[in-house]
């Protein structure tokens, strides 16, 4: 069994840059965007942080914690996003990991509940997540589904 490591950005913050760089190439928000929320938690203006798992120093997964997903249910929040695991990594309980890595790390913080939206059905609820409602997602013609976790 391999052995991963998971860590907040705050363990790590060397690797801002390369984690925004890598965060960029699954969903194309541009890098600036991560760097802002990633220099916020890592100067302590928020909580909302960054999760990370690594292969030695290769990122295979990661996951982080906003204010809002693009979605207009702004009373919402805060939302888990950008959760993405490399395709050769996937079905080993990576992002299940970093999911309750996340969802522990906001409840030590007095943060609960906490949201995050998806298309998928299944994956979350075997995490403890809750299908809450649809939202509609800033400039999509289609609703989204809306998870929670109390």
């Amino acid at each position: 069994m391999q052995e991963y490591k998971y860590i907040t950005l705050r363990e790590h913050p060397e690797l801002k840059d390369v984690a925004a760089s890598w965060f960029n190439s699954k969903w194309g928000v541009p890098e600036e965007a991560y760097l802002e929320c990633m220099e916020s938690y890592l100067n302590k203006e928020t909580e909302y942080g960054w999760y990370l798992c690594l292969d030695g120093d290769k990122i295979v997964a990661g996951m982080g914690v906003i204010e809002n997903d693009f979605h207009d249910r702004k009373d919402l929040f805060p939302n888990v996003c950008a959760v993405y695991t490399e395709e050769e990594y996937r079905g080993q309980g990576i992002a299940g990991n970093l999911l309750n890595m996340v969802v522990e790390d906001m409840k030590d913080k007095g943060i609960t509940p906490i949201y995050l939206v998806t298309d998928h059905t299944g994956f979350y609820e075997r995490y403890g997540w809750e299908f809450l409602c649809m939202v509609q997602g800033d400039g999509e013609p289609d609703m989204t589904r809306m998870y929670i976790h109390k």
